[in-house]
Formats: C-alpha cells, structure tokens, sequence
C-alpha cells in the first residue's frame, strides 16, 4: 500500500552543491535520449562512452545517437566486480591514447557501480584529470556509488583500496533502464537505500517499510521517490563533506563487514549490495551489544532487510579471524584501528572507533 504522504514527477533533479565544482543528478524515465541533460556537461570535442558487455547491447546505441554530434568512441569491458581491476583501467588509457584524446575530452560511465568507479578514476588519473559523466544503469549504482565522486579499483587484498575523488560533471539516472536489471541486483540495490533511512531519515525508513513491494514491483512512481530522496541525502552529506573526513563516513553504514565478505568470498560471489545488505544487521547488532539501540530495532533491520530477499547472516565459510583481519585492512581503518559506524537510534548514525574487541568478537562468534 502506497503512503499518501508522498509523490512523483517524471522528471526531477538533484544538485549536489560543491561550490563552482556543482552537479545535477537528473532522475526520470527515457532520459538517455535526451542530449539536452548531456550536451551542456561536454566541454570538447572527444566523448568516449564506456560499458560492458551486458550494458552495451541494451544501450550503448540510444546513447551513442543522443551524442551523434560528437562521433563517440566506444570501449566495452567484460562484466563483474572481479573485473574492476588496475589492468583493466590500462585497457581505457590504451584506447584513449590510440584515439589521442585530449584534455579537454570527456568520458561517459555507462552501466553499473564497477563502470563508473572504474570509468572515474581513468577520468581522474588520464592526463591528469578530464571530464567525465554518469549515467547508471543500477539502483545500486544509481542512488549511491555514481553520486559523490568516489572512483576506484579493489585490489586481492582489498576492495576499492586504489582511487581518487574526482565529481562526474552530471549524473543521468534513467530509472526506465532499472526494467532490464535482473531481480537479484534490483534487490541488492535496495541495501543502500534501506542505509539512507537508517542513517539520517527516519521517515524515509519509515515511507519503505510501507513500500518495499511497490519497489520490488518496479512501480515507475516508488522508484523514482526512493531514488530522488536517496540522492538527496546523500548530496547533502556530500557537500557538507565532499572527502570523507568527518560526517561523510557515516554513508559507510555496514560496509566495513560487507567489504570484509566481499573480499573473503571473491569478487563478484557476494553482490555489493548483498555484502551490505547483511554488514547493515551486523552493524546493528553491534550497535544494540554497545547499548545504543534495542533488540527490537535490531530485529526491525533484519526484517525490512529480509523482506527485500536480501542475506541477514555472512557466509558460513567465515570466521572471527578472517572478519577481524580483513576489517582491520579496510581503507576506513586507521592504523589497524576498525572503524565502525553504529546506530545512535534509527535515523541517526555515528563514527566509532571504540568497540572493544571482545564486543566485536562476540557479537561475530554470536552471527557466524
């Protein structure tokens, strides 16, 4: 059942305020044909659109004609998060070089996540820093990783342990795109939404408990709301913290133990979002053994968590040791430290660095 506190338009836009460094997200259906959102982020001459072999049958050709005037470039990668990977970074350079792109050139991230982190750091680090757009073709990637201009590539030891803040000059979030997602990853992008709710709206939290189906269900006017408020609380933390050095780390919400279970599984085994799916009820159970929350909002989490088909406990295969290793390695950790961040209340998220490690232990030996 749909709140009557809320509603859509077809077409809505999202600025995340950094200063003369500004950017629109722009949110609606059939946008990727519209080369007015485009047109005015394009400064040269060069645009090169880059995606994967899974994105680019879909929509690499709407694209590629709404940026005619521009006789794009077009680089296909492989597909998947074991891909995301400084070699094939190289793969983008190579390209560019033969095509002797220059500074005033322009990039198009189009697909996922792994695309527009990858497709962000070749902007940042070609010649120095070029321009570069957004356009996600994921929930995941459209409500949280396009947006505030972290970039980057996992290395074995580590997930996204290489990058560079570097902004997009737009971002272009077709939701129409989200009706060729499969089910397991429309789902998996429903974790960083629930994070959203969790850390800082609790009447967002409170609007997706009521509309977890209607999102599931692709209703046109629910994706569009939790993708346009998911942005916007993530742009207003952005511009009051564009590189993480305070109150931005609190978008990491269950993301120390999702990248732990990422990392020990593979890339690519456990989906980011499931990763975070289950890091989030960690991250709450902790929060409730550190007497910050009650059980009952734990069991709160784990319930909207589950009812999006989402894991609620890591991988068998898992032990304290490993989680407690690959944590203390997380780019977030300091000096070995882990950082984690906890939940005051629901709505309302911190940065700590003060679990002890036998909290932190048994609450892994309790959920392992």
């Amino acid at each position: 059942m749909k709140s009557n506190t809320w509603q859509s338009e077809s077409r809505q836009t999202v600025t995340v305020d950094l200063g003369d460094r500004s950017y629109p997200i722009h949110i609606g259906e059939q946008l990727l044909s519209d080369a007015q959102l485009l047109i005015p982020h394009i400064r040269g001459k060069q645009v090169c659109i880059i995606s994967n072999e899974t994105v680019a049958p879909l929509y690499l050709e709407t694209v590629s004609t709404t940026l005619a005037a521009y006789d794009p470039l077009s680089i296909i990668l492989p597909d998947g998060e074991e891909y995301k990977t400084l070699d094939t970074v190289s793969l983008i350079y190579d390209r560019l070089l033969e095509a002797r792109f220059s500074r005033s050139a322009t990039l198009v991230a189009l697909g996922g996540g792994v695309i527009g982190d990858m497709v962000g750091f070749a902007a940042a680090t070609y010649q120095r820093g070029i321009d570069f757009i957004q356009i996600p073709t994921t929930l995941l990637s459209q409500v949280d990783s396009s947006v505030g201009g972290k970039t980057g590539v996992n290395r074995p030891l580590g997930k996204n342990m290489v990058g560079a803040f570097y902004q997009p000059n737009c971002v272009l979030a077709d939701t129409s795109t989200l009706r060729t997602l499969p089910d397991r990853e429309l789902k998996a992008g429903l974790a960083e939404v629930i994070k959203y709710g969790l850390i800082n709206n609790l009447s967002f939290l409170n609007w997706l408990d009521e509309n977890i189906e209607n999102i599931l269900a692709l209703d046109a006017d629910a994706l569009a709301y939790a993708i346009r408020t998911s942005c916007h609380e993530k742009a207003l933390i952005v511009a009051e913290d564009e590189k993480e050095a305070g109150i931005r780390a609190i978008l990491n919400l269950g993301h120390t133990f999702g990248h732990a279970i990422e990392t020990a599984m593979g890339y690519g085994n456990w989906l980011h979002g499931e990763a975070v799916a289950t890091g989030i009820v960690m991250a709450a159970e902790l929060s409730c053994r550190e007497n910050l929350i009650k059980a009952d909002d734990v069991e709160r989490v784990r319930s909207i968590i589950q009812r999006c088909g989402l894991p609620i406990s890591p991988p068998e295969e898992m032990d304290v040791d490993t989680f407690i290793s690959l944590m203390s390695r997380d780019k977030k950790a300091d000096q070995g430290k882990i950082k984690f961040i906890l939940l005051e209340e629901l709505g309302k998220a911190r940065v700590s660095g003060q679990v002890s490690q036998d909290v932190l232990t048994s609450v892994l030996e309790s959920l392992l």
